[in-house]
């Protein structure tokens, strides 16, 4: 397919420049839904590939949600094998658990994480009116600076867990060594929705419309349709998409703060023994720094224990910030808060991984973080320490956590009785190694940047 003198190919090619230069990757992923916006960027990003040399690996995901979606994965994979592009389709099964719309956008990831072998970039086809749409979304939640700031063009997708589902095609080629986040690249961020709908109709290039985008029990389709009133009154998509490109340099700001802030006061918990995964805050000096720094980095660690895709709402944030800064507790996304002693520690409910089992040696993770592997364990369990852990642990060595906060940590059995828990000096030792995986790989620091 041709580039049109005029069209977006140029600009196309510019924003790939500033995201991947001054060297591309030789193999890019394309996430493409048979949408106008994802199949305009198939015929972009194919216009662009034949010129750099870079080879393109295509994925639809079929959430399953609708009868017309794997017709229309079938659509990309004809377009693809026209282009001359490897296509696969994921197809995801909900299990009815929890928001659809939230449960399907961490599939998307996770399905995305399983298909693509090696490579370490994904372009999605997010524009211009979906950021706006989102600030307006967002604006109606209540949402401060994080929430309003507009969506990264590169950013790191922090997949936790294996998502069920099934991959047919072409998949890339997998890693020497697989490990740590891919990129999502959105190339089109600077680009309106009509435009790319022009550019399909002017190369005669095919998509599907996704009827739900007419179903105004969405709150992203009827903020679409308050868009087109707002833009008589100034406040369109380019006026908003620019207040939420401010929010973002604001948002770096007070992460720098925040940053500067944790390396002064706070730390990641290791006893002599082992990891913990627990965050620590020393209350004098944490007590001391603004309120907004205070939210920023309670609530960002609150997320990082408990591994949650999202951050708990500010006002159930404020609300145990005030009853932790006078020294009472609480319970938030997962998590205890607690002051003991000098310091403010967040760390993991035991309720809520009181349910939650593995087995050594099936690679699965942990409470979505922690990993045991090693080979003389094979086939026992892992679960939470629990009551009846810490009553088998015998002398305690000094400096390992107390009652309240050991009994959400990690630890290896055999039916009942307690093998290993390397937080609390019990067992074999360095024979077995918990390790903080997904988005704790980098630490807190890095984290802390990075959301």
């Amino acid at each position: 397919m041709k580039a049109v003198e005029g069209s977006l190919d140029q600009r196309f090619a510019d924003s790939m420049g500033q995201l991947f230069g001054p060297e591309f990757p030789t193999d890019i992923g394309l996430a493409v839904s048979g949408g106008g916006d994802s199949m305009a960027m198939l015929y972009l990003a194919h216009n662009w590939a034949r010129v750099w040399g870079v080879r393109l690996w295509v994925a639809t995901v079929d959430h399953g949600l609708r009868a017309e979606a794997a017709a229309e994965a079938a659509m990309v994979a004809e377009e693809c094998a026209t282009l001359g592009w490897p296509h696969a389709t994921l197809r995801w099964h909900w299990d009815g658990q929890g928001n659809v719309q939230d449960a399907a956008r961490q599939a998307r990831l996770g399905l995305l994480d399983r298909w693509r072998g090696g490579l370490r970039h994904v372009l999605m086809a997010h524009t211009q009116d979906d950021l706006s749409e989102t600030f307006l979304i967002r604006l109606k939640r209540g949402s401060g600076v994080e929430g309003l700031s507009a969506m990264r063009a590169k950013r790191p997708a922090h997949v936790l867990t294996v998502v069920p589902g099934d991959i047919s095609g072409e998949a890339p080629p997998a890693a020497p060594v697989k490990g740590g986040d891919f990129n999502v690249i959105r190339p089109c961020l600077e680009m309106r929705r009509e435009e790319l709908r022009h550019y399909l109709r002017t190369l005669q290039g095919k998509w599907v419309d996704d009827p739900s985008n007419d179903d105004t029990s969405y709150d992203r389709v009827r903020m679409r349709r308050l868009l087109s009133t707002l833009e008589a009154e100034g406040l369109g998509v380019e006026t908003i998409a620019a207040t939420a490109r401010r929010m973002a340099r604001a948002k770096e700001a007070l992460c720098a703060r925040a940053l500067s802030v944790w390396q002064a006061t706070g730390q990641e918990e290791h006893t002599a023994a082992g990891p913990t995964g627990d965050i620590l805050f020393d209350r004098a000096g944490f007590g001391a720094v603004e309120l907004d720094t205070q939210m920023r980095l309670l609530a960002a660690a609150l997320q990082f224990v408990s591994t949650s895709s999202y951050r708990a709402r500010a006002e159930a944030t404020e609300a145990v910030l005030d009853r932790v800064l006078s020294g009472g507790a609480a319970t938030l996304q997962g998590c205890e808060v607690r002051s003991i002693g000098e310091m403010i520690r967040i760390y993991r409910e035991p309720q809520a991984v009181r349910n939650q089992f593995s087995v050594v040696g099936d690679n699965a993770l942990w409470d979505g973080r922690w990993r045991v592997f090693h080979h003389t364990l094979k086939g026992l369990a892992i679960r939470a320490l629990g009551e009846d852990g810490w009553a088998q642990l015998g002398v305690r060595p000094e400096g390992t956590p107390v009652f309240q906060t050991a009994r959400s940590l990690p630890s290896v059995w055999d039916g009942d009785r307690l093998v290993a828990c390397d937080a609390m000096g019990h067992g074999p030792g360095n024979t077995t190694q918990l390790w903080p995986m997904g988005q704790q790989m980098n630490g807190f620091a890095s984290f802390l940047l990075s959301h």
